[in-house]
């Protein structure tokens, strides 16, 4: 005969053991979290990020491997708190409510996740509903990045997105409903074909909705796309030239700016208060684990990721052996994630800085010089001194009242000055 005393009194102890970690470590660092989701209804012709088309048989096995995955980690102990969640793809909302709450709870047992933690899901309009985002809102989720790309049908379609302008603005009028108060939409401007009037437009009319943050980019062909074979072909239509695309991007941060949207990063926008924390994160070397398929992580000072195998992903998480003498020991180190690992490297002092360099310049604030000493210990002259001079007698750097940022001529070509700060 089992003993279910004896069990739930060693459930009700593993409960307060729990809890006592998560008091312990609430006022530790806290990490940020990114779920790779690679479902899409259909790819677009564009994209190169790791997705595609699935069953719902796989989505459900993929999120089966998903929490295994959450459960197996040993990067970080048990309770750290967690400060921002991002669910990016893909299309996170093909999955059902249920299942990103499923993916919720896993974290929620597995981290200590603040009371006014960010928790982003990336959206596709096509995909919108209102009962699911309801329940997005009530399983904790409280920032949506709607993918709208752009207001003109023609541009959509060329693009091979799966919804029409008026979807977009009736997911975005959808998720307001749903009690979201923190949207993003995503616009993509030197689209084939597209015109300076036709992105003036689209820029217009993302106003009127009210978002509180804008993500504006410039389109770039990756190869291997759909995208790609067709402009070498001759089979797009034409790109809008250089000199356009810089008058777009100029355009938009001054119309913006009209609006109330800053520019806080080389192509986001952002009421006061309401930048992304999570890509901020990025930004400003904040620790971060990845889930998924494909995901990067960067913690301890180290960066590694996923492998982009999905059966190899699959089969090294449904292990249940594996698995389960994983959940079994809180200090096993081996094992499911090391299994699923690929492209580990501790970083050298060095690579810190070029990354805190290269980074920091994406920011409009720039790179504090008191936060580059207190990391590294030498001032942003003893480390890059020559170079930072070099750049502001260009024009490309200016200095802040605590440190140096990209002008706007710098941002023009911000690539160029950002590699002069790897070694």
């Amino acid at each position: 005969m089992t003993d279910f005393s004896l069990t739930d009194n060693h459930h009700q102890n593993h409960i307060q053991n729990k809890e006592c970690r998560r008091d312990l470590l609430s006022g530790t660092a806290s990490i940020s979290i990114y779920i790779h989701i690679p479902f899409c209804v259909r790819k677009c012709s564009y994209c190169d990020f790791l997705s595609g088309p699935r069953t719902p048989q796989l989505q459900e096995r993929y999120v089966q491997a998903l929490i295994r995955e959450i459960g197996a980690q040993r990067d970080c102990p048990s309770g750290t708190p967690v400060d921002t969640i991002f669910f990016g793809g893909g299309t996170p909302s093909v999955l059902s409510a249920g299942q990103i709450g499923r993916i919720m709870e896993a974290l929620r047992e597995q981290f200590f996740i603040l009371a006014d933690a960010e928790i982003s899901m990336e959206m596709n309009p096509g995909t919108a509903d209102a009962d699911q985002l309801s329940a997005l809102k009530k399983n904790g989720l409280n920032r949506l990045s709607i993918g709208v790309q752009s207001m003109h049908d023609e541009e959509l379609r060329l693009l091979g997105r799966i919804h029409c302008a008026a979807q977009a603005r009736q997911a975005f009028d959808m998720a307001r409903e749903a009690g979201f108060d923190n949207i993003n939409i995503d616009l993509m401007s030197a689209l084939p074909g597209q015109t300076f009037e036709t992105w003036a437009d689209s820029l217009r009319q993302a106003v009127e909705w009210k978002p509180e943050h804008i993500s504006a980019y410039s389109l770039i062909i990756e190869p291997g796309t759909p995208f790609s074979d067709l402009y070498d072909s001759g089979k797009l239509p034409a790109l809008p030239d250089e000199e356009t695309d810089r008058s777009m991007y100029h355009y938009t941060r001054r119309f913006l700016a009209q609006h109330g949207y800053e520019r806080y990063e080389i192509s986001n926008y952002a009421l006061p208060g309401r930048e992304c924390r999570h890509n901020t994160g990025y930004w400003t070397g904040h620790p971060y684990l990845g889930f998924g398929i494909g995901a990067a992580s960067y913690v301890n000072g180290t960066r590694f990721s996923n492998t982009a195998d999905f059966e190899a992903y699959l089969s090294f998480c449904e292990d249940d052996l594996r698995a389960d003498n994983l959940c079994k020991d809180d200090h096993h180190e081996d094992g499911l994630c090391e299994d699923i690992r690929t492209d580990v490297h501790v970083l050298s002092q060095e690579e810190k800085m070029e990354e805190f360099m290269f980074l920091g310049l994406r920011m409009t604030a720039g790179v504090s010089g008191a936060d580059f000493a207190s990391r590294f210990h030498k001032t942003l002259d003893e480390a890059y001194g020559p170079v930072i001079r070099r750049h502001v007698a260009q024009g490309l750097l200016q200095p802040t009242a605590d440190g140096f940022c990209l002008t706007e001529r710098g941002t023009d070509v911000s690539n160029y000055v950002m590699a002069d700060y790897l070694m």
